[in-house]
């Protein structure tokens, strides 16, 4: 049997769903500054901050596994242990922000992952005491397990990232279905002004939002986790409109597309707009045919 259908189960692992209930009002009650969790997230680097930053405590164990089994470089294996247990800190603080925003399945799996991590803390942090003690062979024993532990959970964590789809922009693969050229969303006048409405070209949903003679559209499923973003409350930031998504929250610019809040990272992909005689057309920059402008 392939060893991910056995992380499969964890999606449908009903039990953890009684911890995350314990945990999530914690959570967000120490998340409740939201210029913290943009940080967290990463809205600010426009990239979830977690992968960017698990690549230091994943760096210094697996240089810590290799320098063990040298016997003349143990101590600075020992010191690089250290590093990553500091290092794991602000990269469990960032995976919780964007663990309290994903939905029940990708919730269950992220809990195994964090358990693992925290498991694998333990080990480190038992086998900094040991070495501390002179207890050198203990040490080195515990680091290993830790090793393996953090190994594991971080195939638990590729998995809610690449199989569970929790990091990646939900919007463009949206996006890249798109007809090339322009395509036309009809009379200007259909449009009711100042109230988001969806439309569509192709299989595309989009966002549009009509102020006058002026049109912008979006790609209407949000970044973060598909969410409409026409059925979203307008607001203004910086002096500047935007849309928030109804399902958690995600801020965006609706000129352009740019994420004023997370939990989402990504922009929403902004498509070009042309008004002629009366009629509205759009196009996805990058998608033109030719000489159709």
């Amino acid at each position: 049997m392939w060893p991910f259908n056995q992380i499969d189960r964890l999606e449908n692992a009903q039990p953890l769903d009684a911890v995350a209930a314990k945990i999530k009002p914690l959570v967000e009650k120490a998340l409740v500054n939201r210029r913290v969790t943009d940080f967290l997230h990463g809205v600010w680097l426009g990239h979830p901050l977690h992968p960017v930053l698990v690549q230091v405590p994943v760096g210094a164990w697996t240089s810590a596994a290799i320098l063990d089994s040298v016997p003349r470089a143990r101590p600075a294996a020992t010191l690089l242990i250290g590093v990553g247990i500091a290092g794991a800190i602000p990269a469990a603080a960032t995976g919780v922000a964007d663990w309290s925003q994903q939905d029940t399945q990708q919730q269950r799996t992220g809990l195994a992952h964090a358990m693992g991590n925290v498991t694998a803390l333990g080990l480190y942090g038992a086998s900094l005491l040991a070495r501390s003690q002179a207890r050198h062979g203990l040490g080195r024993a515990l680091a290993y397990a830790g090793f393996a532990v953090a190994g594991a959970s971080a195939t638990v964590g590729g998995h809610l990232a690449y199989r569970q789809t929790a990091g990646p922009s939900h919007a463009v693969p949206h996006a890249e279905i798109a007809p090339p050229g322009w395509a036309d969303l009809g009379p200007l006048v259909d449009l009711p002004d100042g109230e988001p409405v969806q439309r569509s070209i192709g299989d595309v949903p989009l966002f549009v939002l009509r102020r006058g003679s002026r049109v912008h559209v979006l790609v209407d499923r949000c970044s973060h986790a598909s969410g409409p973003l026409h059925e979203g409350e307008l607001s203004t930031e910086g002096g500047r409109e935007c849309i928030t998504c109804p399902w958690h929250g995600s801020t965006f610019r609706v000129d352009d597309g740019r994420v004023v809040h997370g939990p989402a990272t990504a922009a929403q992909p902004a498509l070009q707009v042309r008004t002629q005689d009366g009629r509205v057309g759009v196009r996805l920059p990058g998608l033109s045919m030719g000489n159709d402008d």
